[in-house]
């Protein structure tokens, strides 16, 4: 618990408003900027027109780049090639998970002129990577992926033969990170859900991650705290909730920051191919496996190791969550589960066969479930196990 290493973190402004020093966090770098955002949703706000504007009275030539869904390797290596004979100061990216992964990947390769497919982990001759990049801010505008503070942008390739790798190194991390809460007000409701629930099972599996320490601990627990009371208010009232907005992105922007230190789980673990075979929104893989995968986790571990400090962690998750104490581990390994099903009722996450995952398709998922997310979960899950995740939410 007292023995570990943090790596690079951005430098993090966090306050409701501070969007505003974006402008002037932007002349430090230079008078050229790259924008990448999400298809729509932030350009349609009066945040998105202030900056122009401050752009365009400070002479800064700006070009602008959106990004309409989980962006692709060739997505990437099209962006670059058609930027080549640009420079850029600084590239920011403004949205969600998917804007911000694109922009990292962008900035790490606008210099490099090399095809992302050359570095990616798990396909291609992954290369080491040496840079240089271009600075690269993050702003992120729904409280979820936590990309803001990762090192890793999230590529994906959909349909059968498909898959979701990262390009990821150090070099990759945003200079800056403006989180500012009131950008949330741009999302609808099923994004708050979906990410919220991505920023929670974030925070759940890096505390029972086999990596954690006490610095990550100290963390999550306040990011726990941060989302208990604050997800679903937040989502029931369309993100109008200040207070609520504020917790969802403290704990998202935590949650980003643990799991770049200690990894996550196997609900993390199986996303990755659930979100390469099926169009199955990330955040939604998350918030409707994460009560039946804690379930799992807790019934492998009383049965095969029953002396897994995980459990420990759960019940203290629990009676966070819970906000109670409980007399014995199992009434709280229960309770925990119990709140976790009734917060994926309340936020309407479907079930997996929705998206067209049906019992012929559980082999597939399960043999490409493997990467490093499932390493460090807690215990390492047979493929029954896994196999018993998935099929309690078909």
């Amino acid at each position: 618990m007292f023995n570990f290493s943090i790596a690079k973190l951005p430098r993090i402004e966090f306050s409701s408003g501070c969007f505003h020093k974006l402008p002037e966090i932007i002349t430090q770098y230079g008078n050229s900027v790259l924008l990448v955002t999400g298809a729509a949703s932030f350009t349609k706000t009066h945040h998105w027109q202030q900056l122009i504007d401050h752009l365009d009275n400070q002479a800064i030539s700006w070009e602008h780049c959106t990004v309409a869904n989980e962006p692709s390797p060739s997505l990437i290596d099209e962006t670059v090639q058609a930027l080549a004979d640009r420079s850029f100061a600084v590239v920011i990216g403004i949205g969600g998970g998917s804007a911000l992964d694109a922009a990292k990947a962008i900035a790490g390769l606008l210099k490099v002129q090399r095809s992302v497919m050359d570095y990616l982990e798990g396909v291609g001759p992954e290369l080491p990577y040496e840079g240089p990049t271009v600075p690269y801010i993050a702003v992120p505008t729904t409280a979820g992926t936590g990309s803001e503070a990762t090192k890793n942008a999230v590529l994906s390739v959909h349909g059968e033969n498909g898959f979701k790798k990262s390009f990821r190194h150090e070099k990759l991390v945003a200079e800056y990170a403006i989180v500012d809460p009131d950008l949330l007000t741009s999302c609808p409701p099923e994004v708050i859900a979906a990410n919220g629930m991505d920023a929670l099972t974030q925070l759940i599996e890096s505390y029972v991650s086999t990596k954690s320490n006490a610095f990550t601990d100290g963390l999550t627990i306040s990011g726990l705290h941060a989302a208990k009371n604050a997800l679903i208010p937040l989502y029931q009232q369309n993100g109008e909730n200040k207070a609520c907005r504020e917790k969802m992105a403290y704990a998202a922007l935590i949650s980003g920051i643990t799991l770049a230190q200690v990894g996550l789980g196997s609900v993390h673990g199986l996303a990755s191919p659930l979100g390469s075979f099926y169009p199955i929104p990330h955040g939604i893989v998350c918030g409707t496996l994460v009560a039946t995968a804690t379930k799992i986790n807790i019934e492998s571990m009383l049965s095969r190791e029953p002396d897994n400090q995980a459990l420990a962690k759960y019940v203290l998750i629990a009676e966070l969550l819970c906000e109670k104490r409980f007399s014995k581990p199992k009434l709280a390994y229960d309770a925990l589960v119990d709140l976790l099903a009734t917060w994926t009722k309340e936020l309407n996450l479907p079930r997996l066969s929705h998206y067209g995952l049906t019992e012929s398709g559980l082999d597939h998922v399960i043999a490409n479930c493997r990467g490093s997310s499932m390493k460090t979960n807690p215990i390492v899950l047979t493929d029954e196990e896994i196999g018993r995740v998935l099929m309690e939410r078909l």
